[in-house]
């Protein structure tokens, strides 16, 4: 019987980012294709009969596919530079619950199925939760399979590559709709639970969040050859969108607004850019707020292009609705754990399902408070604690 440590220093090695720390670990790359090799080669030791569908989802299950089944399960991939647990922790505690369902000699009078979703923070190709919206027809397949990362390659290319078919894309009819409960453990991504004093909680809500895309464009011009007031350098708008975005998100309740990629091109130091991309975060308790918020960021870049006389647009790239936890569900996680109900600022599969399946999460207090980088942790005990929660659960669920 393996702990969820013990799982994941298995996989402490793979993707990790030489010096800063952290790990790369993007869908269908070398160091994610080895963490699916990884999670296949264990759910195939438990004797789970494991299938990807045609978003790469890998579905195992216990003791084989079935209706009303209980499922749980959340991502290998990360962000750039992310943290251990965001994801993997989810996915070894799901390992580790049946590893202790199995020592107790219970057998599920239900189907019961482990699930690794692809592509949960779009670090590779920009949309969150990309298979778990494929799969629940929320993400049109052939917008998807257009998609490209930074090298160029489509996600259709990606897939190709590793081996998947995607003609096969689109919404999951085989496995999805046999499950009749999901529920997704995460690392909690802040400090609710160390101020609760508990090891393991429930998720409430989710915060309306997207992605948006300002794209300034100007004149690329010779960095020393060209005075100041000849210049229309779009670089100027996008920097002063970084500080507006802040700015703008203090008007509303509790949002937040976040800018964490910049791409100029063509990216010479001693270029005047000829275009810069600026990638915007956005999110809020109220989807009106979320919305109010990008829209008067949108008209402020417009206002900022043009004082350098150069041009903005704006393209939404993903949005998802606040995501109310089923109320059942919640509450009975709840009472049975004796845990605290918290919200999230941050996005899951869990999401995403909830609007097709009664869904539930579960929170592992992480002390530190912070995710997305080298610094999220874990205690050991908490990760146990979180294992054994969800293994009282499954077990509850699949009987």
């Amino acid at each position: 019987m393996a702990t969820p440590n013990e799982l994941l220093a298995d996989i402490a090695d793979v993707g990790v980012v030489p010096g800063r720390g952290g790990y790369h670990r993007h869908v269908f790359d070398r160091a994610e294709t080895e963490l699916r090799e990884w999670f296949v080669g264990q759910a195939g030791a438990r004797g789970l009969d494991v299938r990807t569908d045609g978003n790469g989802n890998i579905w195992a299950w216990w003791p084989g596919p079935g209706d009303d089944a209980v499922a749980t399960g959340s991502h290998l991939d990360s962000v750039p530079g992310g943290g251990a647990y965001d994801g993997p922790l989810g996915v070894a505690s799901a390992l580790s619950a049946v590893d202790m369902l199995r020592a107790e000699g219970f057998r599920p009078g239900r189907p019961l199925a482990v699930v690794v979703f692809a592509e949960e923070e779009g670090g590779r190709f920009g949309v969150p939760c990309l298979g778990s919206r494929l799969a629940c027809g929320s993400a049109d397949p052939q917008r998807a399979l257009g998609l490209r990362d930074e090298t160029g390659t489509t996600l259709a290319e990606a897939m190709r590559a590793a081996g998947a078919d995607p003609e096969l894309a689109g919404p999951d009819r085989v496995n999805l709709p046999r499950v009749g409960r999901f529920v997704e453990l995460h690392v909690e991504q802040g400090r609710g639970l160390v101020e609760h004093g508990s090891a393991v909680g429930v998720a409430s809500t989710i915060l309306g969040h997207g992605r948006w895309r300002f794209g300034f464009t100007g004149q690329g011009n010779h960095a020393g050859a060209t005075p100041m007031d000849d210049r229309r350098d779009p670089m100027i708008p996008a920097a002063r969108l970084v500080t507006e975005a802040r700015a703008v998100a203090r008007r509303f309740p509790d949002a937040r607004a976040t800018v964490g990629r910049l791409r100029p091109v063509p990216g010479g130091t001693n270029v005047i850019a000829e275009s810069v991309d600026v990638w915007l975060d956005a999110r809020a308790h109220e989807d009106a707020d979320t919305r109010a918020l990008v829209e008067e960021l949108s008209a402020r870049a417009r206002e900022l292009a043009a004082e350098e006389g150069c041009t903005a647009r704006v393209t939404e790239e993903s949005y998802s609705d606040t995501v109310r936890f089923d109320p059942e569900v919640r509450d009975e996680l709840a009472t049975v754990l004796d845990a605290p109900t918290l919200p999230t600022g941050a996005g899951h599969d869990a999401g995403t399902l909830a609007a097709h399946v009664p869904t539930g999460m579960l929170f592992v207090r992480n002390p530190t408070g912070i995710s997305h980088a080298p610094q999220e942790y874990a205690e050991a005990a908490d990760c146990t604690a979180g294992a054994e929660a969800l293994a009282r659960v499954l077990r509850r669920w699949s009987r």
